[in-house]
């Protein structure tokens, strides 16, 4: 199977989002030797954190890069929702979306990491842009996931009451310490 996984958010070291991606994106990539890994990667002066550019060395990891900020994705992607992602990695079986965007996809399943609902239970105190960007990509994670991982049972139960998204697209993944 080929997986495209979005991977910037890695660039943001030691956040909660980074360390959660970074432990899951190395075993899935333990785990799954017979599997293909792309880990996309967008940004203009970010690099990837050490440990993860490490899997370049392994023969089923490739690390796409591309030098696009996250400003004009955010309007490529949640706003007008237009160029999929295999455009920019090729053809994948299944794609897994992080925190900040949403591609569209051609043929791909999705999967995305939902980490908390934040933008709608207390949007008075998060940046507005932060609220108007988040809110744009959940529309479309609403729409378009297959599968929506939750890093909580709290956040599962947040999807389902305000995103009214059916219990049976969410699925549990607690992050490991």
């Amino acid at each position: 199977m080929k997986i495209g996984i979005d991977v910037s958010q890695l660039a943001y070291e030691n956040t909660g989002v980074a360390n959660f991606l970074s432990s899951l994106v190395e075993s899935l990539i333990r785990q799954g030797s017979k599997n293909q890994y792309i880990l996309f990667y967008s940004s203009l002066r970010r690099n990837l954190p050490f440990k993860i550019s490490n899997f370049k060395s392994k023969p089923n990891v490739q690390i796409k890069k591309v030098k696009i900020p996250p400003s004009l994705l955010n309007i490529l992607w949640n706003k007008l929702h237009i160029i999929p992602i295999e455009n920019f990695i090729g053809p994948v079986d299944v794609f897994i979306s992080s925190d900040w965007t949403e591609p569209p996809v051609k043929k791909a399943k999705k999967a995305t990491i939902v980490y908390d609902l934040t933008v709608y239970k207390y949007s008075e105190e998060t940046d507005k842009k932060i609220v108007q960007t988040q809110r744009r990509k959940l529309e479309w994670v609403k729409k378009e996931s297959d599968i929506i991982f939750c890093i909580s049972e709290s956040t599962k139960k947040d999807a389902m009451e305000i995103l009214k998204i059916p219990e049976n697209k969410l699925r549990v993944i607690y992050p490991g310490i």
